[in-house]
């Protein structure tokens, strides 16, 4: 992207240059290397965003900003329902809910080094993955509609996991107003049997070593220490995010002449949210959520056996499961005012600050972990969430490096298989069905996550508290 036209507001904060369709400013977290390195579509996209109707505030682009469909990635923006905001499924995405848990393991580096070829296929083996994965639990109707309506607490009540994970989950494990019959049965279909599985793309689950430490007290409070292995799992709600996507992002394009919406772009389709399509939307991104915040829950269910057969004395315990690609109804300090706004994170992820009451009492001094996902060669962060964040940007956090090139272009770039030997040879397995998969997600496809996440401390997004470095990989 091109620095000019950009005004530096602070050493990490960026206003682009207002132009007269604009409603509110539109604010950029980076430093000049980032800013470099952003396409001139995130600049493009982050300006629609803040002519949308109703906005409130700014729009702002988290420092993994890149080019998405409708909001970039690492878009920020609330929408005030009493002035006619909208919501958007280009604000929220087609993942809906992708997220990233995190759990330790009890487990040291030595423990699993001598095994950890033949383990590494174990979880290869017990977590489905790769396109149109299909798990071994298979779901009719009544249970798809507990299972929308449950979450994680669904999952649990169902024998996935323990009660006290739910107590270290967004929203403790099930986020409310969801209502499963605007569930398409074209997006029931596609999620019968994929409950349990990690997809594809840049989802993964991945063993990890606590490589250093930034912050010992949250550290301690989060129960992370150097040496540690960890696991991360990162995914979403599958097919049925997906098709949940596609259905009202459609409606919404064709309904918008008729609340009077003039998009700037067709695929910011968006409708006001007091209106009947808008509350059919929030009801069906609601149980997409939920529908996640499941399958994550399954996938720590079938680890735990997985770790448990080779490990009998590991005990994986959730340290935080946090979403990005959400709308929430949150109370936000905005101009002067406490107000009631929609706000969409789309590639961004909720970072609450030490003393909010929406953190479980554990967590509470600390703020809320914020988990940076890498891309197999390259570290993962745990971050947390300051109480400056909310004036900065609503609480928000960026949620991974950001690509710094497509799909398609790292595929021509790299052969799956040479990907894999050079990680193989800096001791990190990766196990993936696809080869072409593999390519798509070189490390060197991404920014540097290292400069990102020191662009979201210094920007006072979250701060440093444990630097995670891939053991092993399983990826979608």
């Amino acid at each position: 992207m091109d620095i000019k036209g950009l005004e530096r507001i602070g050493d990490y904060a960026w206003r682009i240059a207002p132009v007269a369709e604009m409603s509110v400013p539109a604010i950029i977290f980076a430093d000049e290397r980032l800013i470099a390195g952003m396409d001139e579509k995130v600049r493009e996209q982050i300006i629609n965003v803040t002519c949308l109707p109703g906005i409130v505030g700014a729009a702002y682009a988290m420092p993994d900003a890149h080019w998405g469909y409708g909001f970039p990635i690492g878009g920020v923006a609330a929408f005030a329902p009493e002035e006619g905001g909208v919501i958007s499924a280009g604000g929220v995405g087609f993942d809906i809910s992708c997220g990233v848990r995190l759990l330790t393991t009890g487990l040291v580096r030595a423990d699993i080094e001598a095994v950890k070829h033949t383990f590494a296929h174990e979880l290869s083996r017990a977590i489905p993955a790769g396109l149109g994965s299909k798990g071994r639990i298979v779901l009719d109707n009544v249970e798809m509609d507990a299972m929308l309506s449950g979450g994680g607490v669904w999952a649990v009540r169902a024998g996935y996991g323990r009660s006290e994970d739910l107590e270290r989950v967004e929203e403790r494990g099930r986020t409310k107003g969801a209502v499963p019959e605007f569930i398409s049965p074209k997006a029931r279909e596609r999620q019968f049997r994929e409950m349990g599985t990690l997809g594809s793309g840049n989802h993964y689950l991945e063993v990890q070593e606590v490589e250093e430490v930034f912050d010992a007290e949250a550290a301690r409070g989060f129960g992370l220490a150097v040496g540690n292995i960890v696991l991360m799992i990162h995914c979403g709600s599958r097919g049925l995010g997906h098709q949940i996507g596609t259905e009202f992002l459609r409606e919404m394009a064709i309904a918008a002449p008729d609340f009077g919406i003039h998009l700037p772009d067709r695929e910011l389709a968006c409708a006001p949210i007091e209106s009947e399509l808008g509350q059919r939307y929030l009801g069906a991104m609601r149980a997409g959520i939920n529908c996640a915040l499941a399958n994550r829950q399954i996938l720590t269910h079938l680890a735990r056996d997985a770790f448990g057969r080779f490990f009998p004395n590991a005990d994986l315990a959730v340290v935080y499961d946090v979403s990005h690609n959400t709308c929430k109804d949150e109370d936000h300090l905005i101009g002067g005012s406490r107000r009631r706004v929609f706000v969409h994170r789309k590639g961004a992820t909720r970072a609450l600050g030490p003393g909010d009451e929406r953190l479980p009492d554990a967590l509470r001094d600390h703020g809320q972990p914020v988990l940076i996902g890498g891309s197999m060669g390259t570290s993962s962060y745990v971050l947390a969430g300051e109480a400056r964040s909310e004036a900065i940007a609503l609480s928000s956090a960026c949620h991974g490096a950001g690509r710094a090139m497509s799909r398609h272009a790292a595929a021509k770039s790299w052969k799956g298989r040479e990907v894999q030997d050079t990680l193989a040879r800096s001791g990190i397995i990766v196990k993936n069905p696809s080869s072409r998969g593999i390519a798509e997600e070189a490390p060197g496809a991404y920014k540097s996550v290292d400069a990102v996440v020191e662009v979201a401390e210094k920007a006072g997004l979250a701060r440093r508290v444990a630097r995670l470095k891939p053991v092993i990989c399983i990826k979608g």
